[in-house]
């Protein structure tokens, strides 16, 4: 696979990443369990796939996305040359807390579940659900210590990785982040992060996008899972699925080659973030990236329409 640049930090990835929340076991948010024997099998796919790009958080699963992560490692013997690893800082879960002690706190549980003495690429996660978003921006806050890091060697790229587009373009034009990862606000159903993805692509902010899938469904599709953005769906709520469904029906495109390949063409996205939980999932991945789709479907499916209001603003937040 081709590498595409992240702004001047020397670090180069692919136009697939894969994402891990549910390798760390999180039934509340996606519906089913994910034990160590099969992540480790995924794990074990992606790295010996073409993909160099792989992401996690301190608080995926509390800790187990990394935890598994970095028992795979140690087996293969470190961090792969020219391999990208993603994670983020959290808030503390119990309390809500995110100052800048908090930032070393979870630094230092990462590296230690991950076996690394420095990361790729860091990102300061959700901001949104913390306790007091001044404890986060202000002078000496939970920002300025995400800056430290990366001036001490901790991490050679920084980012914002949250939902809430309202919170994140305000802080996005007052911070010089690497990149950004923003998850279900660009996909064939809902665009709400289009102006934002103009905003950070103008300034030269690496866009990862997360969740083309809209959390799964337009994967595996409205029968099987029926759920959009991690909430149980209404009728109403998977209409547009459906309505995706059918176009692709016609011609003869499942959809998740489609939804995949719709953030992937984006010449905005530097990567495109997907989860998997099965070594099957990694090759589909691939497959999916590579097959071709008829241009009839293309403006098929744009002429269905789609959503600008946040996805999430109903969510259940559940962390596990």
């Amino acid at each position: 696979m081709e590498r595409r640049k992240i702004g001047e930090t020397g670090l180069a990835v692919t136009p697939l990443c894969f994402g891990t929340s549910a390798i760390g076991n999180m039934p509340d948010t996606y519906g089913y369990e994910v034990d160590e024997v099969r992540a480790r099998a995924t794990l074990m796919a992606i790295f010996e796939g073409p993909v160099n790009f792989l992401d996690t958080s301190n608080n995926y699963g509390f800790g187990r996305s990394e935890a598994r992560i970095g028992a795979v490692l140690r087996e293969r013997g470190g961090l792969p040359e020219g391999f990208v690893l993603s994670t983020k800082l959290d808030r503390d879960m119990e309390t809500g807390r995110f100052d800048a002690a908090r930032v070393r706190q979870s630094i230092e549980e990462s590296l230690g579940r991950l076996g690394l003495d420095r990361v790729p690429m860091l990102h300061l996660h959700d901001p949104e659900h913390a306790r007091d978003l001044g404890e986060i921006t202000r002078e000496g806050g939970a920002l300025a210590e995400l800056f430290k890091l990366k001036e001490e060697g901790l991490a050679q790229a920084v980012g914002l990785a949250m939902g809430r587009i309202d919170v994140m373009l305000p802080i996005l034009r007052d911070w010089p982040f690497d990149a950004l990862i923003s998850h279900n606000r660009f996909t064939l159903l809902n665009r709400s992060a289009d102006a934002m993805f103009d905003y950070a692509h103008g300034a030269g902010i690496a866009v990862l996008n997360a969740a083309p899938y809209a959390g799964g469904v337009l994967a595996k599709g409205s029968a099987e899972m029926p759920r959009v953005t991690y909430q149980p769906a209404s009728d109403d709520a998977l209409a547009p699925v459906r309505a995706v469904e059918a176009v692709c029906a016609a011609h003869g495109v499942p959809p998740g080659p489609l939804a995949l390949q719709f953030s992937m063409r984006d010449p905005r996205i530097t990567s495109t973030v997907v989860g998997v939980t099965k070594p099957e999932r990694v090759a589909e991945t691939l497959k999916w990236a590579g097959r071709a789709i008829p241009a009839a479907a293309w403006e098929a499916v744009a002429g269905l329409g789609h959503a600008m209001d946040d996805p999430e603003a109903s969510r259940a937040y559940r962390p596990g």
